[in-house]
């Protein structure tokens, strides 16, 4: 069973992100947003475990929090309008917003 996993708190402030790259099945998906983007921060150690997966992740964030933090996006993440997130989140099995 696919999931989307749904991260939305700055992983600078607890351990949901390591959690759930911890839980991620191989048919899994992983959405930021919110203060999440902030593991996109290069140089930071969230953005290592991304980058250290980044071959086999399947990683989203939703485009206007990226623009609302003045962050650039690695070329290795798909950015995503709110209209992009509905048609993803029917894609999978379960959705799981990591509150």
């Amino acid at each position: 069973m696919s999931t989307l996993h749904v991260l939305s708190h700055s992983p600078f402030t607890d351990n949901r992100l390591t959690s759930c790259l911890r839980l991620l099945g191989a048919q899994d998906a992983l959405l930021l947003s919110g203060d999440a983007v902030y593991a996109l921060q290069p140089g930071t150690a969230p953005f290592g475990e991304l980058q250290a997966r980044h071959a086999t992740l399947r990683l989203f964030v939703l485009e206007e929090d990226i623009q609302a933090r003045g962050l650039q996006l690695p070329e290795w993440i798909k950015s995503l309008d709110y209209p992009a997130f509905v048609e993803l989140s029917i894609h999978y099995d379960k959705v799981n917003s990591w509150l």
